[in-house]
């Protein structure tokens, strides 16, 4: 087996292993017992990792996260043509014809109409490639027999922050937006205001919707100043991780244990591990 997997092009060799460890009597049981969602989580995890590869710029680890998200493709590929619903190459003809039904200024450009045939630069893309998507949902809508939305299509799998914005921003292709950032600041106040009140009511499950209220707000907030919530949160968790871990380093170099401590003295020694990051 070892010498005929050698003899295969790589992508061929990676489907023939895949296929090998979901064969019936002689694939791996842990291989076997999986369906398309236990698989799932896995999937979204070496999304992430290959996006933590990125922002490290460690190419090899990038190369090796790359390998095992493409493998995360091949597994469901696998799992769907076991039950002939389609095959790997059923899934790489799709995202070819669809990558050149959106690219129709590059691959057919007699085809093209007038509005996208000239395009010159990226965000001109990003609007023809955003108006084909649109047209795209309204068929799928039209054969699904249901009214289309501008909503559709934004998956509920997303992170929370993404999907909020993804949802904004298609609210806001209808003109459901506010022109300007100041009644985005006066929204952030009145949805806080809400939270108090149900606090004061102790009422635990308005307590969660207002804050899933605020902090949506505070995306749409992120989204008027034309920045990425999750990547903003994202550095906003490592600069937290990094200043508490000097303030760890800080509190150690003096023999004290910051459980030890309480909150006004954690305060202090904060403050100093910020200090230094500032100095």
């Amino acid at each position: 087996m070892k010498q005929v997997l050698s003899e295969l092009s790589p992508m061929n060799r990676l489907l023939a292993i895949m296929a090998r460890l979901r064969d019936p009597a002689e694939g791996c049981p842990w291989d076997l017992e999986q369906d398309f969602s236990s698989i799932a989580p896995y999937t979204i995890e070496e999304a992430y990792e290959v996006a933590d590869a990125i922002a490290t710029g460690n190419m090899s680890h990038l190369r090796d996260e790359l390998g095992d998200l493409l493998l995360q493709v091949v597994f469901h590929a696998q799992m769907a043509a076991e039950q002939h619903f389609f095959d790997f190459e059923a899934v790489a003809d799709a995202i070819s014809e669809k990558m050149i039904r959106r690219h129709p200024h590059i691959f057919e450009p007699e085809l093209a109409a007038p509005n996208i045939e000239n395009i010159d630069g990226s965000a001109a893309q990003t609007l023809a490639w955003e108006e084909q998507k649109a047209a795209e949902r309204a068929a799928a809508a039209k054969v699904e027999g249901r009214r289309a939305s501008a909503l559709d299509g934004v998956a509920s799998a997303l992170p929370a922050l993404t999907r909020a914005l993804k949802l904004q921003k298609r609210a806001a292709r209808v003109g459901f937006d506010w022109p300007e950032i100041a009644p985005v600041f006066a929204k952030l106040s009145e949805e806080t205001a809400e939270l108090r009140a149900e606090m004061t009511a102790r009422n635990q499950a308005g307590i969660a919707e207002e804050m899933g209220d605020l902090l949506f707000s505070v995306v749409n907030l992120a989204r008027h100043l034309d920045l990425d919530p999750e990547a903003a949160l994202r550095a906003g968790n490592d600069k937290f991780e990094r200043r508490f871990r000097s303030l760890e380093t800080d509190l150690a170099d003096q023999g004290v244990d910051p459980a030890e401590l309480d909150i006004d003295a954690l305060e202090a020694a904060w403050r100093n591990a910020k200090g230094k990051e500032i100095t």
